[in-house]
């Protein structure tokens, strides 16, 4: 048996490492899993590790308020140098390009332990864009024993840096995996609590999330600027803002948009409400990179604010566009859905990011890598 170390943080983590944990207790044969939180998004975290029915063994709490990059990178070294040191490791799993992430490849690698990375090959080659996510993902590849690559694109960029390519393995990406294990109650549940607020789900709903640190300052103020135009314009559409608590964000959002009676300001959503809004929207803006995944499931035009994006897969497919923090952008294509009926507007391409099996496969090649 192989004592398996999942290490994550935030909530897309969980939403995307969730199935792959599920799969591997399914063996328990071959499997001791132990799932540490670093708790670097502390209530969004554990809330969504509950949906899947999942708790952590470890939590870390690293977080303080105000933190630099730095101190945050300190924080979390020094508390899973600790667990390692309390544990007798033999793999660790992380996913995507947070701050845990880095950190718990590092550890990993100071502890000769070999690291397992889940999305791996992602790529902007703009090490401001996103910041400081792309340098993390390109430092966890250097030290990685494992690549599980979503896509062909992934791959090719993992074999350009030298990577050898029997490391490498094309799955898909996890995050849709996860979209599958939503049920019927969960749905119905999502729908109660969207009538509980009073917040109309119809074919005029537009769901808005921006929260990277790229765009705040002067770019949160260009897409709010355009946000107030759409919402001025399509009165009789319903614009959603699960606002981010960063305060960099959370107080200019408020102070400018909470007056709109069609702009819905909420609390930070918990995957199934956030899936419900996905599902049913007629429009998407975000700078969000599992959403950039996981809305061409539903058929919905997504546009992403962002100037750089590591998911090229969707930009090709013609299942997002690229709009930056750039207010013309944003406004001229948004018209051109909204002025349109949602039924006209639905995309049809399949989504480019994976079958929901990715779980499946990751179990199959850590087994052949363990040679059970």
């Amino acid at each position: 048996m192989k004592t398996i170390l999942f290490v994550f943080g935030t909530r897309p983590e969980v939403i995307k490492l969730a199935p792959v944990i599920l799969e591997l207790k399914k063996h328990s044969e071959k499997y001791n899993v132990i799932i540490c939180n670093t708790e670097q998004q502390k209530e969004l975290s554990n809330q969504t590790l509950s949906y899947f029915n999942l708790k952590a063994d470890i939590n870390l709490d690293c977080m303080r308020p105000n933190q630099s990059l730095a101190e945050v990178q300190t924080r979390i070294l020094s508390a899973l140098d600790k667990v390692f040191a309390q544990n007798t490791i033999d793999a660790t799993i992380v996913q995507g390009d947070t701050m845990t992430v880095l950190c718990g490849a590092l550890v990993s690698f100071y502890n000769k332990v070999p690291v397992f990375h889940v999305e791996a090959g992602l790529r902007s080659y703009d090490i401001y864009e996103p910041f400081p996510e792309e340098i993390m993902r390109q430092m966890t590849s250097r030290v990685a024993q494992l690549h599980f690559a979503p896509t062909a694109k992934n791959k090719d960029a993992l074999l350009k840096e030298a990577i050898s390519e029997d490391k490498i393995h094309i799955t898909g990406n996890t995050v849709i995996d996860a979209l599958f294990c939503l049920s019927e109650d969960t749905m119905n549940s999502a729908k109660a609590f969207y009538e509980a607020e009073n917040i109309i789900v119809d074919d005029k709903l537009v769901l808005i999330t921006a929260h990277r640190r790229e765009n705040h300052g002067e770019r949160i103020d260009r897409i709010i600027k355009a946000i107030k135009y759409l919402a001025e314009k399509y009165s009789d559409h319903t614009f959603v803002i699960p606002v981010h608590p960063n305060p960099n964000v959370k107080d200019k959002i408020h102070a400018n948009l909470e007056h709109f009676n069609n702009i819905k300001l909420l609390s930070p959503l918990d995957y199934p409400n956030l899936v419900y809004l996905m599902k049913n929207a007629k429009l998407i803006l975000t700078d969000s990179g599992g959403i950039q995944e996981e809305a061409p499931s539903f058929g919905c035009p997504t546009l992403v604010m962002r100037y750089e994006t590591e998911r090229q897969e969707g930009i090709d497919a013609g299942v997002s566009v690229l709009v930056g923090a750039d207010y013309e952008k944003i406004v001229s294509l948004s018209d051109k859905i909204l002025s349109d009926s949602k039924e006209n507007t639905r995309l049809t391409a399949q989504n480019p990011y994976g079958d929901g099996l990715a779980s499946k496969k990751i179990e199959q090649i850590i087994s052949s890598y363990f040679k059970f």
